[in-house]
């Protein structure tokens, strides 16, 4: 059998890494919610939209990857806790300005609640003001 820690970090590779939702949705349950205080995720509602925004990204940042840093799971409350750190450098296409050539190192964390062993909702917390500095986006 399958533990929800399995699952959550199944599908937080499979997204992390730029997949799309084809490749996740079997991790979640349909209409599987997503939350952030970050403005410039602000409009992604549905872990299915944020999941297919992580594509575009990468095509910004073609070198983007993630790196593990450390998991924590509440079995009591279904809970999953990702904590890691995004990399990149903006070479790719030209948005949101004409590429800079600058790196982000930026830590985060997905928080991954879990039910019948499918992700039903995703809150990520992330500074995206510094990575967009760190970018020289801003």
């Amino acid at each position: 059998m399958t533990t929800i820690t399995e699952s959550a970090l199944a599908f937080f590779e499979l997204c992390e890494s730029g997949k799309g939702w084809q490749a996740c949705r079997s991790y979640c349950h349909d209409g599987a919610s997503f939350h952030v205080q970050a403005q410039s995720l602000e409009q992604l509602r549905t872990v299915e939209a944020y999941s297919d925004s992580i594509p575009h990204l990468i095509d910004m940042l073609p070198d983007a990857h993630y790196v593990l840093l450390s998991v924590a799971t509440d079995e009591a409350r279904q809970t999953v806790m990702a904590y890691a750190r995004f990399c990149g450098t903006h070479t790719g296409i030209n948005e949101p300005v004409p590429a800079t050539g600058k790196r982000v190192d930026s830590d985060y964390v997905f928080i991954m609640r879990m039910r019948e062993g499918k992700v039903a909702e995703v809150t990520k917390v992330w500074n995206d003001g510094y990575a967009a500095h760190q970018l020289g986006w801003t």
